[in-house]
């Protein structure tokens, strides 16, 4: 006889399962890409030994901070560009570009 554990996974509202899938889906991306990819249990990166705000770490030193809104500002999309840089003031300044080119370019830095 075989016994096998389950892990029961509850997540208690509509809002935290949406998460909670998006980081799963995040975390299986950079696995089929053939990266090591861990999401932290409950999405606290304590967990992983690093910063509580980090979802997922991929190849032990690029952390992940995972957000999925029903929408995004109209501002934010792309158009004819490749990527949309933004900054609040006196911020720092952020790109937000496609998740193809963003592996594209993450594949290369990481074989260096």
């Amino acid at each position: 006889m075989i016994e096998m554990a389950m892990t029961v996974i509850t997540v208690s509202s509509k809002s935290k399962r949406k998460g909670y899938t998006f980081e799963k889906e995040i975390e299986t991306f950079f696995r089929e890409e053939g990266h090591k990819a861990v999401k932290a249990w409950g999405s606290n990166g304590k967990s992983l030994g690093v910063e509580e705000d980090v979802d997922i770490v991929v190849n032990d030193s690029f952390y992940i901070q995972a957000k999925r809104r029903k929408a995004l500002p109209k501002f934010l999309e792309l158009g004819n560009c490749h990527a949309v840089f933004i900054r609040e003031d006196r911020g720092t300044t952020k790109a937000l570009i496609p998740l193809d080119f963003f592996i594209e370019m993450y594949n290369e830095w990481n074989q260096r």
